[in-house]
């Protein structure tokens, strides 16, 4: 009777949460005509790449007495979509010049990092069959490999959407390759992994989502997606030293782990 009664108090209490969200819904809008009018989205495109809170305070011209509330507002629009946050900043940190894409197919992430951070050397590892169409000559240098036996050498390994696929035991063949790539942490050395952490989100879409992936997962392929608990395992068993997870919105993560 107990967990009857929690359930129809959960399902009360996001019913009511709907029900604001719908009286309140107008503060979505005021709340992009206040951007526009501050001049946030010029500010952002006219610095050319990720701001800071501060960097953003410091362009703007807000009486002194708003500063310390603009941070809210950008909660909002990141909320709704307006503003994304950057979860891992690459390149601003000393050191971080090379970088590597492991199955990044036709380079659209190695692009996007080049566009933010041109400073930053950028390699797609892939399989031959899949970059031999594809022009070496333009900023995103392309390597024909096998993630399983070399990654070239680089102060930064991304992992988009690849662990999933495989097995722990895959894995860890494919993130002790990955360590051995990387520079030293003292110099900015790191792995970047972009998957779900299955457990990260309160949003019952979100969690369906991931879940939904892990179906697929153990039906088309040997991978799973896992949660941190697991991800911390696969860590330890390649021999990194420690992690980092950032949430983003939605129901992927960014997991940095360390040598």
């Amino acid at each position: 009777m107990e967990n009857r009664q929690l359930g129809e108090y959960s399902e009360m209490v996001h019913a009511q949460a709907e029900l604001w969200n719908l009286t309140v819904g107008y503060l979505k809008s005021m709340s992009l005509r206040c951007a526009l009018d501050l001049g946030i989205p010029d500010a952002i495109n006219n610095y050319g790449q990720p701001m800071t809170l501060s960097q953003i305070q410091s362009t703007l011209s807000l009486p002194s007495t708003k500063k310390p509330h603009l941070h809210r507002l950008l909660c909002m629009l990141t909320h709704i979509g307006f503003l994304h946050e950057q979860g891992v900043s690459i390149g601003t940190e000393v050191g971080i010049h090379t970088l590597v894409d492991v199955g990044g197919g036709t380079g659209a992430l190695a692009k996007a990092i080049i566009h933010n951070f041109p400073h930053v050397e950028c390699t797609v590892l892939e399989l031959p069959h899949v970059i031999q169409s594809i022009s070496n000559d333009g900023p995103v240098n392309f390597a024909s490999g096998d993630m399983f036996n070399f990654i070239p050498p680089a102060d930064v390994v991304i992992l988009k959407w690849i662990l999933h696929d495989w097995c722990d035991e895959d894995c860890i063949k494919i993130l002790r390759r990955c360590k051995e790539a990387i520079s030293s942490r003292e110099t900015g050395g790191r792995v970047i992994i972009i998957e779900n952490v299955i457990g990260s989100t309160l949003s019952k879409t979100c969690q369906e989502a991931q879940l939904l992936t892990d179906m697929l997962m153990l039906t088309m392929f040997t991978g799973a997606e896992r949660d941190e608990h697991e991800w911390q395992k696969l860590f330890t068993d390649a021999g990194f030293g420690s992690y980092q997870i950032t949430h983003t919105i939605g129901f992927n993560s960014v997991i940095e782990i360390y040598p």
